[in-house]
């Protein structure tokens, strides 16, 4: 598969039968990778990464996590972490073949849980990307202000790309907003349920996660890396230290000049940071 290869589109069904929308790169006998993105994204966060980890030999399956994108929403608008926990074991059971899990913030924290706490997820390794057992409160307060922003959106999509950017929008820069917004009468807005907010806001590091955070990383018992960004103000050098002290089998590596959104921010220097990781798994 080319680097460039557009993705097919599948479906699953997560918890209380919500439906769950999948971008998919790469033929299924190679072994299953699952990209899980971070909180207010989209699965189009991981549209440069998916084609090139399925030219290394992956296949990979990238869902819109419920409440974002084209998958469904809580009907009752409940976004407790283990609702996504219990949606990502039921994405590893339909996909099957012990799949590696790669979660950036929101998607690490249901991944380790989803592998870690019972019944526990049968995964091969775990990626958490600028994701540990807890956060810098600086770093997350900035996150959910940044989400409370603007709750009657955009004018266009321009302007949306604008908001997110220090710097005038490059064209690439707009492409790659547009598929994190919806329409919704004559404005943009931001492609996933507002009433998640009420989920997080207060809960971004409450008494007692990070242990339970810990405890789960233990229980997965399988290899993990940490993948923080040089620059994170949400997880700090110390705490990934912190976390690979107290997880036995975890280890971390940094990408430098990425701060929370590694990914975005620095997506060659993630995928180079990962692949030996990855290689170790399969021994190609």
């Amino acid at each position: 598969m080319t680097p460039g290869a557009a993705p097919g589109t599948r479906h699953f069904v997560g918890r209380d039968g919500v439906r769950l929308t999948a971008d998919v790169w790469g033929e299924a006998p190679a072994p299953p990778l699952v990209l899980l993105h971070a909180g207010g994204q989209t699965r189009h966060a991981w549209r440069r990464t998916g084609p090139r980890l399925a030219a290394l030999g992956w296949r990979v399956i990238a869902p819109d996590l419920r409440g974002h994108g084209t998958s469904g929403w809580s009907a009752d608008g409940d976004y407790d972490l283990g609702l996504f926990a219990d949606d990502v074991r039921a994405l590893v059971t339909e996909i099957g073949g012990g799949p590696v899990l790669v979660g950036a913030s929101l998607g690490g924290l249901g991944s380790l849980l989803a592998a870690g706490e019972a019944p526990g997820a049968a995964v091969r390794a775990l990626v958490l990307v600028d994701v540990a057992h807890r956060p810098d409160p600086q770093g997350t307060d900035r996150i959910v202000e940044f989400m409370r922003r603007r709750p009657n959106g955009f004018a266009d999509v321009e302007e949306a790309a604008a908001a997110v950017s220090a710097r005038p929008p490059r064209p690439e820069d707009v492409e790659r907003i547009r598929n994190s917004l919806r329409r919704e009468g004559d404005r943009w807005v931001w492609h996933w349920d507002p009433r998640m907010l009420d989920s997080f806001a207060d809960r971004m590091d409450p008494p007692g996660m990070a242990e339970r955070l810990l405890d789960a990383a233990r229980g997965a018992d399988v290899p993990i890396l940490l993948v923080r960004g040089g620059s994170s103000d949400v997880v700090r050098q110390d705490i990934a230290e912190e976390f690979c002290a107290g997880v036995p089998r975890a280890r971390h590596v940094e990408v430098a000049g990425a701060g929370h959104m590694v990914v975005g921010d620095r997506n060659e220097h993630f995928i180079d940071a990962v692949v030996p990781f990855l290689t170790g798994l399969t021994g190609r």
